[in-house]
């Protein structure tokens, strides 16, 4: 079974022993990865889907798998993303940035997030697809927008919940945290953060064993929920080790209090005029209170240029793999856990969200 690696799609897997490819989202379609040895040796291996910008892939059950394109919909593959067919109908939003699913009655439903920021559902396999607009009737859709042109704001991230397939949770950058519990029929915001955290959501992620607890990555840092969302506590700020723009943000299924997270020195704004991210990947052992930035083969933060924008770790026997995609199109990974690093794949195309890629290149 091939696993992957995305900006916001599946970011957490669990096997029996490391998974032998890696299929990445790029800037310019999806690249198989395929280890060479049972471990740290890799390959570049088929590409496809060329020429399109690949925002999020998912798999929701055995031989399905989804990939959601920056301006180009949806995507379908039955057979690990060999081949692949158009399954968009009824998406009026084309700039698809996020992809979801969940099983509601024993019937899989699929959701997809677009930008400008509206909400899609299918339950007939992405053939057909309706939408949301309750996403958008609350009192904060009048403060969404996106810094960057076209300046609309868009769902970054799409998550379930591991106690209730019901409750779904979207991730509007630059706007809320919003929550359904019907199944994505109906939205209601999630207020209570502290500072701007309201108006830069970057992802959520919920504890698989404590599902209380949400963990809501903005663009300043992370907050912490104990009681879904009525309450927060800010973990981290821009001073924070994991810097002033983190991102991805991932945890082992066996100790969620173990977490992963990326972050850039300043948000793209600083990109603009430094040319440089100043990227890190940071590990915490105490849900998120601390950070340690990981080395052993990463470029220190002080030089790393290109931005991590995408996340994946695969828990397997008594260890963990973990695997960074940059905008340089670059992939490091980890077999040990973090411990040691290497650089698996470069020269792809740039594994980016949005135009963040661009940003980079233009500036330097």
């Amino acid at each position: 079974m091939a696993i992957t690696l995305t900006h916001s799609g599946t970011s957490v897997y669990a096997s029996d022993r490391p998974s032998r490819e890696l299929l990445v989202g790029t800037a310019d379609g999806v690249v198989r990865l395929e280890r060479t040895k049972e471990l740290h040796g890799w390959r570049v291996g088929e590409q496809t889907l060329k020429g399109a910008h690949i925002s999020s892939m998912i798999m929701p059950q055995a031989g399905l798998m989804l990939a959601a394109i920056y301006h180009g919909g949806v995507m379908m593959s039955r057979d690990d993303g060999k081949t692949w067919e158009h399954r968009d109908a009824g998406i009026a939003h084309n700039d698809v940035y996020s992809l979801g699913a969940t099983s509601l009655n024993g019937k899989l439903r699929l959701f997809a997030g677009t930008e400008p920021a509206h909400f899609y559902l299918s339950d007939d396999l992405g053939e057909t697809w309706r939408e949301s607009p309750s996403l958008r009737s609350g009192a904060g859709v009048a403060r969404w927008t996106f810094p960057g042109p076209p300046h609309q704001a868009h769902v970054k991230v799409i998550t379930v919940a591991p106690d209730d397939p019901a409750t779904i949770y979207a991730s509007i950058e630059q706007g809320d945290l919003l929550r359904s519990t019907d199944g994505g029929e109906s939205w209601r915001e999630i207020s209570g953060f502290e500072g701007d955290f309201d108006f830069d959501v970057h992802r959520l992620v919920i504890h698989p064993k404590s599902p209380a607890r949400l963990y809501m990555m903005g663009g300043t840092g992370l907050c912490v929920s104990d009681d879904r969302g009525k309450s927060w506590t800010r973990y981290s700020d821009t001073k924070s080790p994991i810097g002033g723009y983190p991102d991805q943000l991932t945890y082992l299924p066996s100790n969620p209090e173990v977490l992963v997270a990326s972050g850039a020195r300043g948000n793209p704004f600083t990109w603009m005029q430094t040319a440089f991210a100043g990227s890190r990947i940071g590990l915490s052992r105490d849900h998120g209170r601390t950070w340690k930035i990981l080395s052993g083969g990463l470029p220190a933060p002080e030089q790393w240029r290109s931005a991590v924008e995408a996340m994946t770790l695969e828990e397997w026997d008594d260890s963990f793999s973990v695997f960074a995609g940059t905008t340089s199109g670059e992939v490091f990974a980890t077999d040990d856990g973090g411990e040691t690093w290497s650089l698996i794949a470069s020269g792809l195309a740039p594994i980016s969200k949005g135009l963040h890629y661009m940003v980079l290149n233009r500036a330097a």
